[in-house]
Formats: C-alpha cells, sequence, structure tokens
C-alpha cells in the first residue's frame, strides 16, 4: 500500500498546483488590453503596442508583446517561440498525472496479487481458517479499489487540464495569426505609399525637365 499512498500524493500535489495555476492565469487575463494593443498596430504605432504588452501576466499579451519587439528581425518565429513557453509552462507536470493515472490501477493490481499470495502462504503454514483466508483476501482487493479510484480521479482532472490547454493552444495560435495579419497589412500600406510618393517625385522631375 505504501506505493499507491506515494502516487497518492503526488497527484494531490499536483492537481492542487495546477488548478492553482489555472485560476491564477485566468486572473491576469486582460482582453481588454490586448484590443487596445490591436488597435495600436492597425495604427502602425508599434511602440505604444509594446508598451501596452510590458510586464504583463497575459500569456496571450506576453506572446503580441514578445513577437512585436522581434519585428525588424523575424516575427513569425518570435511568435512561435513564444507560444510555444506558454503551452510549456501549461502543460507542466501533466506527464506525470498521465503517468499516474496508468501506474495507480498496476500497483493496486500488483498489491492484490501480494496480498493474495501473502494469505494463503499463510494457509499452507499454519492452517488457517477459511474465515480468516477470505478477510486476508478481502484486505488486499483494497489495493485494486484504491488504485482504480486514483486513476479515475486523475483522469477527470487530466480531461479537464487538457480541455484548458488545448483552449490556450487554440487563442494562441489565432493570437499569432492576427498579428501576422496585422504587420503583413502594414508592410503591404507602406509599400503602395512607397511606389505613390516614388510615382509623385517621376512626375515632378519629368515636369521639371519639361
Amino acid at each position: 500500500m505504501y506505493p499507491i499512498v506515494a502516487v497518492l500524493v503526488v497527484a494531490i500535489a499536483i492537481i492542487l498546483e495546477r488548478a492553482v495555476w489555472w485560476s491564477v492565469l485566468g486572473a491576469r487575463r486582460d482582453p481588454n488590453k490586448l484590443d487596445k494593443m490591436y488597435a495600436a498596430m492597425e495604427q502602425g504605432n508599434i511602440a505604444a503596442a509594446a508598451n501596452l504588452g510590458r510586464k504583463s501576466g497575459d500569456p496571450l499579451i506576453r506572446t503580441v508583446w514578445h513577437g512585436i519587439n522581434h519585428v525588424h528581425s523575424s516575427i513569425e518565429g518570435a511568435l512561435q517561440v513564444a507560444s510555444g513557453v506558454e503551452l510549456q509552462r501549461a502543460g507542466r507536470f501533466m506527464w506525470i498525472l498521465d503517468s499516474v493515472i496508468t501506474l495507480a490501477p498496476l500497483l493496486g493490481l500488483l498489491g492484490t496479487v501480494t496480498g493474495i499470495m501473502l494469505a494463503f502462504n499463510a494457509v499452507n503454514e499454519g492452517g488457517l481458517s477459511p474465515a480468516a483466508v477470505s478477510g486476508g483476501i478481502g484486505e488486499a482487493l483494497i489495493a485494486t479499489m484504491c488504485g482504480l479510484g486514483i486513476a479515475i480521479t486523475c483522469l477527470v482532472f487530466f480531461n479537464f487540464f487538457n480541455a484548458k490547454l488545448q483552449k490556450l493552444q487554440f487563442e494562441l495560435e489565432s493570437t499569432c495569426n492576427n498579428v501576422l495579419i496585422m504587420f503583413n497589412t502594414l508592410r503591404l500600406k507602406n509599400t503602395n505609399l512607397d511606389l505613390v510618393q516614388d510615382a509623385r517625385e517621376q512626375q515632378s522631375q519629368f515636369a521639371g525637365t519639361n
């Protein structure tokens, strides 16, 4: 039973840590500030957008801030790196919870088999009564019940946290795509303005020569 108790303690610690982490993350979300950053970027005011996103606890805003601070190098790569870091934080310890789901029933089954073997060995050596043997087998089956209970509980929380992780991944991907679309639009506008300016200068030079 000691391994099962150890697994239970680990599972409870991870579930509590993840629950607190997601609660804190929910309190740090700031969609209004993100909309203000979008508005600033649409107007071409990158510096204002960067100032809005500085020291924010919102993972979406942090990702956007990281991207626009690398606008002159590789904004797409910066967005991918930042979103990957956020997803890694959100999925921390999930592999342990997944392992507990598989390990707990196996440890329970191992405890049951070991208990039954000890009970029958005691019968062979000491001639215990059938009632004592059945009681020992019943205690051994408790290990399986505990293992299954731990696995079922962990499975519920694993699916709950995984759903939150998938939602965050979708939001990060949508945010990164929005930022890239905005910057591509700005670059297109700037290119068109440069072309118009060049055309006007050429017309002025042509008129001056005539």
